[in-house]
């Protein structure tokens, strides 16, 4: 007899529709799987019969086919488990068939057939609801992170007994439900304030002015300066985020195994670090089954690269593309997949070598060529893609004893959001664009317009630093988003004025 179930395959951070096809028929006995499967797939025969033995269920002595469908498409995974096994209950009338094409079944089977949770349900889940799929079959574990899709019946199990209950008897089960809008606000951000910051006025302006236009910053300075305590407190001043904004980060999340540590929705901005020695596929994602990498596990928060100089530059050139259009593009012979990376990035760096270069209290030991090599590091096009060039100076003693506490992150964080608002309003007839650094050319046109004063200080600026018409672009959207929060509307002199001095160390040697 030949049963049709419906599974599903993450390709990206997207899910194909997969049939998954069980005819149980004369022959020897044994089991094929045929429809390009992966190992884990091909495991599954053993981890099925053993589960399906083991659960009390009669496992069929004939020959079995399974064909998952389209051939074409490379299945990988465990989650097949759960379908191949109610294909199999399916063909040999052990279940009835008759809810079979109206769900999607996915899951891990273990050998005393109790359910495992899977990565990458929620994407799969917001597949299934737009292709028009009643619902969903799925492991107990991942019942609350799916039925975070709204108008999809979800339904989650522990055992394989109970699955095949829920197909004879549907009507004794409800679906899990969960209040969306709760969980998105269950969990708010407790990481280190910036109330902790003594001194440092101008790096908190560039932090602030970063938070609210999205802008790319790096911070100079020697070692005790405080860059990267400036840098993690980061996160903390954001907006948070939409429903829509949660939806998009916990996806990728979820496919990338992470979401147990951050519960059914990730509500939270993502604050990613990753170490020095980190390799270009780790960042940007790749795999013979395309991962997200770093930048696609910052999307809609902050990727922190402290010590930049540390990377290497091949590594520092993959951040090029990202920065730009605000994705990566994994190309492999089979398949071409594209996983978001709209992130802020935070780096900082040591002026020099030995990190005392420009400091008022330690010489500098490096001769002028060591500094110019150590800044080679950094690529031209690269730098111009950083919005904000901070140099931070270290504290002096008196400061450091007698300054007193910092304004706090959520008192910065209501000017932010303040500031994001006017950018959003003025956005309405672009929805692609949700804040001041990704305006392109022909917006700046219509919203940074300049007066002669401005456009002569601008022009000035450009000939005495060599800047590029990219980083002029730069300097408008920076003080475009100085005007916000100031609550102008057009931009004047003092914008363009104070969004120049972020470009004083382009080319620092």
């Amino acid at each position: 007899m030949l049963a049709r179930i419906w599974s599903a395959s993450i390709v990206g951070i997207d899910a194909v529709k997969v049939g998954v096809e069980v005819d149980v028929s004369g022959g020897l006995p044994g089991i094929v799987v045929v429809g390009l499967p992966d190992a884990a797939v091909q495991e599954s025969r053993e981890r099925v019969k053993a589960a399906l033995k083991n659960a009390g269920f009669a496992f069929p002595m004939r020959k079995i086919v399974i064909n998952l469908t389209p051939a074409d498409l490379r299945k990988e995974g465990p989650s097949f488990d759960l379908p191949i096994s109610v294909g199999i209950l399916a063909a040999s009338e052990q279940v009835s068939a008759q809810l079979l094409g109206d769900y999607l079944f996915l899951g891990e089977v273990s050998l005393d057939g109790s359910l495992r949770a899977i990565a990458g349900i929620l994407p799969i889940a917001a597949a299934a609801q737009r292709l028009g799929i009643t619902g969903l079959v799925v492991p107990a574990d991942n019942a609350r992170e799916a039925a975070v899709v709204q108008d999809l019946a979800v339904y989650g199990f522990k055992h394989l007994e109970q699955v095949a209950d829920f197909l004879n008897q549907p009507e004794r089960y409800k679906p899990f439900q969960i209040d969306r809008l709760k969980e998105l606000s269950r969990s708010r951000y407790t990481g280190p304030d910036l109330k902790d910051v003594k001194g440092q006025q101008h790096a908190r302006r560039a932090l602030e002015i970063a938070a609210a236009g999205g802008h790319n910053l790096i911070f100079v300075g020697p070692p005790g300066s405080g860059k990267t305590m400036l840098a993690r407190r980061l996160s903390g001043i954001l907006p948070p985020l939409s429903f829509s904004e949660a939806l998009e980060v916990t996806q990728i999340h979820s496919v990338a195994g992470l979401l147990k540590e951050r519960g059914s929705l990730v509500s939270d901005r993502p604050f990613r670090s990753p170490h020095h020695s980190a390799s270009g596929p780790s960042l940007v994602g790749g795999g013979s089954f395309p991962r997200p990498g770093e930048i696609s596990l910052s999307h809609r928060g902050v990727l922190f690269l402290d010590e930049l100089t540390e990377f290497k530059r091949d590594v520092l050139e993959f951040l090029r593309q990202p920065l730009e259009d605000g994705h990566v593009t994994i190309s492999r012979t089979r398949q071409s997949v594209m996983f978001p990376a709209q992130f802020t990035l935070v780096a900082s760096t040591n002026p020099c070598p030995c990190g005392y270069y420009g400091d008022t209290i330690q010489a500098c030991t490096c001769s002028p060529r060591q500094r110019e090599q150590y800044w080679a590091k950094l690529s031209g096009p690269l730098m111009d893609r950083v919005d904000l060039q901070v140099a931070v100076n270290r504290l002096k003693p008196e400061e450091i004893t007698r300054q007193p506490q910092g304004e706090e992150s959520a008192i910065v964080r209501e000017r932010v959001q303040a500031a994001r608002d006017r950018a959003c309003h003025r956005f309405q007839a672009e929805p692609s664009i949700s804040c001041n650094a990704q305006l392109q050319s022909r917006h700046l046109l219509e919203w940074c317009l300049l007066d002669d004063a401005s456009r002569s200080l601008l022009e000035a600026a450009i000939r005495k630093l060599g800047l590029s018409a990219r980083a002029s672009d730069r300097i408008l959207k920076v003080a475009r988003t100085i005007a916000d929060l100031a609550g102008d509307e057009h931009l004047k002199t003092h914008h363009v004025a104070e969004a120049v001095q972020y470009r004083t160390i382009d080319r620092m040697q």
